[in-house]
């Protein structure tokens, strides 16, 4: 095992924040290169605020008093000063942060600070989390935070079926929606049947993917309409899903799993559905699989920023439109349309499989050490903004980056492999 006690990308996934026993460091991606380090003691999670000198610091647990896991440390990496330190009653599982807000995860409890003078706002008491599932909008303007709700959906409990349990308080699967601006519940949603095992919010504030313990099926909801607007499915077997992430255009979704894979689909661009109502706006429909579809009109685009109109833009504004892919457009839509009569005759857990929802492209990590020696391998997925690259932390202290092929999908191609744990020299390569 590799002696990485944290790693993490920040919101827009540029850098690399790693915990360590002796301190912690600093990476950027592109290109990569240690730009950081603090040797002060172990700690169990550094967070950063986007590209600034603002980080959040918990120490590991066994560490001792001076780097407690109970402790918040706000600091300034570039006057090298402390901005404030926190006491909790418990174990500081999870940190988020955007430029309004902090969130502070304990186990039965989440904080919500405002960071602009890290004054208390609210304290939300929650359901038994040990697994710190929470997802915090990196938008300000969409001030959102998921965590697992306390009882199921009561719209949905009712026609549960006699054969199907009612799910408890904490093996819930359902979803609730906090908005941190008015300190009040925005909606509830029904994710799954089985327990929560990860949430993540798209960097818009607009998207919420979410996957179960069974980590078979991924679903993409609308915030705050809570619609569900995509079903993704990984694959047959169970697995534990460790990582969920959108790309900063909202236009792919990648997932790591325990197994060493990350898998990647497609999702609407920006603007396909509507914020509240969750359903398609007059320049898209919907497909018989429930899926957004956009209608062919040009990628609207933000000044300064390459790849803000999505990756699937980029390349058409290099190759054009091709007549193939109208005929393959055409062709998926009968098959889903075909697909969705079938299903119609099934039932609903039946019908998902007929789901034409799978990945488009797909990788497997390098063979490398596990984390606990019993097969598991954790990893952390990001998605880059400048490039068409998926990037892989994994728990063995390697950062990976592979090229994605925006137009075939397949398997994507290792192009950077870097130790996290080094002085950041290329290894293998």
């Amino acid at each position: 095992m590799s002696g990485m006690l944290f790693a993490n990308f920040n919101q827009d996934y540029s850098c690399v924040s790693v915990g360590t026993r002796k301190g912690y460091s600093i990476t950027n991606c592109d290109p990569f290169g240690r730009v950081y380090t603090q040797n002060d003691g172990a700690r169990g999670i550094v967070e950063m605020l986007f590209c600034t000198s603002l980080i959040a610091l918990v120490g590991a647990p066994d560490s001792g008093p001076a780097s407690s896991p109970r402790k918040l440390q706000i600091v300034n990496t570039k006057r090298q000063s402390m901005i404030c330190e926190l006491l909790f009653p418990s174990s500081i599982l999870a940190v988020k942060l955007n430029r309004k807000t902090l969130v502070i995860v304990l186990e039965t409890e989440i904080y919500v600070y405002d960071i602009s003078n890290m004054r208390l706002q609210h304290v939300i008491e929650t359901v038994a989390n040990p697994d710190a599932i929470c997802a915090l909008s990196p938008a300000a303007d969409a001030p959102y935070l998921a965590y697992p709700a306390p009882l199921p959906s009561p719209a949905l409990a009712a026609p549960a079926s006699a054969a199907t349990p009612t799910p408890t308080a904490t093996g819930s699967g359902d979803v609730m929606l906090f908005s941190t601006r008015a300190l009040a519940p925005a909606n509830v949603l029904r994710a799954h049947r089985s327990p929560l095992a990860i949430l993540s919010l798209s960097g818009n504030g607009q998207l919420l993917a979410t996957a179960s313990v069974k980590g078979t099926v991924i679903r993409v909801f609308g915030v705050p309409s809570a619609d569900k607007l995509y079903q993704f499915r990984r694959g047959a077997r169970e697995t534990h899903i460790h990582s969920l992430a959108f790309n900063g255009a909202g236009t792919l979704l990648a997932a790591g799993s325990e197994r060493g894979t990350v898998h990647l689909w497609r999702v609407g661009r920006p603007g396909a559905s509507n914020g509240s109502g969750g359903t398609a706006s007059s320049s898209s429909s919907t497909n018989g699989n429930g899926r957004a579809e956009e209608a062919s009109s040009p990628a609207e685009s933000e000044s300064g920023h390459q790849l803000d109109a999505g990756y699937e833009a980029f390349v058409e504004g290099k190759n054009g439109k091709k007549t193939g892919d109208t005929i393959r457009r055409r062709s998926l839509h009968l098959t889903s349309s075909l697909t969705k009569a079938a299903a119609a005759y099934l039932p609903a857990g039946l019908a998902e499989m007929w789901e034409p929802a799978r990945d488009f492209a797909s990788l497997r990590l390098p063979p490398g050490s596990t984390a606990n020696g019993a097969g598991e391998r954790r990893c952390v997925v990001g998605l880059s903004s400048t490039t068409p690259h998926v990037m892989v932390i994994s728990s063995d202290g390697y950062f990976y980056a592979y090229s994605i092929d925006l137009e075939r999908g397949g398997e994507c191609v290792l192009v950077k492999q870097y130790s996290l744990l080094e002085s950041g020299e290329e290894t293998g390569m």
